[in-house]
């Protein structure tokens, strides 16, 4: 596992429950609670700290600080238990860190049944390659990812994907499947994204929920959010009405919003709304 061999160990274990979890402060007080008699610190390239790691004689525990900073005593634990600084790549750790708890999440949720029929890869993977090309080495959001669809079509055009779902069996299923890669997939809720992922250039939301009364004011947020860290993004949707109303909230947000008919499929991702930043 990489993480634990960033820090040269054989085995590690980190102390927030899931990856959701790593804005909150309850892995430093787990951290803080053991009684070591050892300690690592790992910082990034710019010193600051990424993740910190105790022994207690039997194992090692680690909590990771890529989204929250570490309390002073618990770098004091470290100056006084020094048994090595580390650093690597913020991008990197973080990688490892999705690896982690992905490889948890697999073992742990059963998956969901299968949902991606025969035809849908091929014709999504065309419709994302029609609107961009090849994307090599392009990062690519995958917004309510499910069970990979988007990600491994984002992955068959060149672009590295970055998937992230609030549904653990679907991302189970994903994972399963090699549709999702460990390294590269969060079990977050999509309307916090921002408080995870840093920007990039593109993201796609493929065949989002159903759109109405009831589920208008979390798809918005859903949106808001991809629309915040994505300079382009790609959403589709069943009917052109959810379309209108996608392309709605983008042009709301301050975007440019096409919308078209997508026709590879007769199901899937039939109505597109394909949105970027206004130039100038």
């Amino acid at each position: 596992m990489r993480a634990a061999r960033i820090l040269e160990l054989d085995e590690i274990t980190l102390l927030d429950p899931d990856f959701a979890s790593l804005t909150d402060e309850a892995g430093t007080a787990a951290l803080l609670g053991i009684p070591a008699v050892a300690a690592r610190l790992l910082l990034d390239m710019a010193e600051e700290p990424l993740a910190i790691a105790v022994s207690d004689g039997k194992e090692w525990y680690a909590a990771s600080f890529l989204f929250r900073r570490p309390p002073r005593e618990a770098i004091e634990l470290c100056e006084d238990l020094d048994d090595g600084i580390y650093q690597e790549e913020r991008a990197l750790w973080a990688e490892a860190v999705r690896e982690y708890y992905s490889l948890l999440l697999g073992r742990s949720v059963t998956p969901a049944l299968e949902d991606l029929p025969p035809d849908r890869l091929p014709s999504l993977t065309a419709l994302l390659e029609e609107v961009w090309g090849k994307g090599e080495g392009v990062p690519c959001l995958d917004c309510c990812c499910g069970s990979g669809a988007g990600s491994a079509a984002a992955r068959a055009i060149g672009m590295r994907p970055l998937s992230y779902d609030n549904d653990p069996a679907l991302l189970s299923l994903g994972l399963a499947t090699g549709r999702l890669l460990p390294g590269e997939t969060m079990w977050i809720d999509a309307a916090l994204a921002g408080s995870y992922l840093d920007p990039v250039p593109r993201g796609i939301a493929v065949m989002m929920g159903e759109i109405n009364p009831f589920t208008t004011e979390t798809w918005e947020a859903i949106t808001g959010e991809l629309l915040d860290i994505a300079d382009e993004a790609l959403i589709t949707v069943g009917t052109e009405a959810e379309a209108g109303v996608v392309a709605g909230w983008c042009r709301a947000a301050g975007r440019r919003a096409e919308v078209s008919e997508n026709r590879r499929h007769a199901f899937y991702d039939r109505w597109v709304c394909r949105t970027g930043r206004d130039e100038g």
